[in-house]
């Protein structure tokens, strides 16, 4: 009997990135499979003026690779990824951003790693890789690199992410929407992984799976990092919905409580340096967009970041 190969899609959710999703797609074509395993590619549109259409039909013209394009007219990240999903076909799903790219034994990574430890999926770290030469608090401050784990390690669903994720697709079977439309901003994949282990499933690390992320100029300036902790804020109060009232109280008392010691810090953090303060700014940032939410006071609607 002819054993069965499996087959891993990966998914991309896209929006007016050309240029990095033709990047990406060229190093999917790259990928080892040591025979393993066979795979495919969906990209998701979340244009309504498909934007990415010319893109990916012209390197599928070109390629080998598999490649099959589909549009979400609503921009919304959750609604992208649930149309990936069900245009998926195979034994796993594997996703990635448009703004990031594998190293070339990526998917082999992520695909033994989830066979040695019998997990129902495994991450991978993300890691920048700067257009140019970042200011020296970002660097400092390492406020554009994310937690690194050795192999094996389980994940707790409030570290994981869809960035670099393979999930075995027996998953998703009796899930109608496995993303939350609501958290159409950001959040998705995170309420995702919280419903996950919710029902039991294990997630591990692979340390070798490296994927990078695309750092533009464009992300060294302050105020970006001030709406990312704005909306971050906001939206980590969406994991928990509905929060009791002892909750609203709890929450409330912790972010105030943090807000007051990081304006009382601010100041003394400017002599070990900007990127301390910048630290604080963004902390307290976090904190007091919880607060506006809470209260009412602010809804974030757009990711505006």
């Amino acid at each position: 009997m002819t054993k069965q190969v499996k087959h891993i899609t990966v998914c991309i959710c896209t929006y007016k990135r050309p240029v990095l999703l033709k990047k990406l797609l060229s190093k999917l074509e790259q990928q080892e499979t040591a025979g393993l395993f066979e795979y495919s590619v969906v990209v998701v549109d979340n244009d309504v003026a498909e934007s990415a259409r010319q893109t990916v039909e012209s390197f599928a013209e070109q390629s080998n690779l598999s490649i099959a394009y589909y549009v979400e007219p609503v921009q919304n990240i959750a609604r992208a990824r649930n149309k990936a999903v069900e245009n998926a076909r195979g034994t796993y799903i594997a996703f990635i951003d448009d703004d990031e790219f594998p190293v070339n034994n990526w998917l082999c990574g992520l695909y033994e790693t989830t066979i040695r430890f019998k997990s129902d999926g495994t991450l991978g770290p993300v890691m920048p890789s700067f257009q140019s030469k970042p200011p020296q608090w970002i660097v400092k401050g390492k406020f554009c690199e994310r937690p690194n784990y050795e192999t094996g390690t389980q994940i707790h669903w409030s570290s994981s992410r869809t960035g670099n994720v393979l999930l075995n697709k027996g998953i998703f079977d009796d899930l109608l929407h496995p993303f939350n439309p609501d958290f159409g901003v950001q959040g998705e994949d995170v309420q995702f992984f919280r419903e996950m282990h919710r029902r039991g499933h294990i997630f591990v690390w692979c340390r070798e799976a490296i994927v990078y992320e695309v750092i533009p100029f464009e992300r060294f300036k302050k105020s970006y990092f001030f709406r990312r902790a704005f909306v971050q804020g906001s939206t980590s109060l969406k994991y928990q919905v509905p929060l009791t009232l002892m909750q609203k109280t709890y929450v409330f008392s912790k972010s105030l409580t943090a807000c007051t010691i990081y304006s009382f810090l601010l100041p003394f953090s400017l002599f070990f340096g900007f990127w301390l303060a910048m630290k604080l700014l963004i902390k307290g940032i976090h904190h007091f967009s919880r607060l506006l939410t809470l209260l009412k006071l602010v809804t974030v609607k757009a990711r505006n970041y």
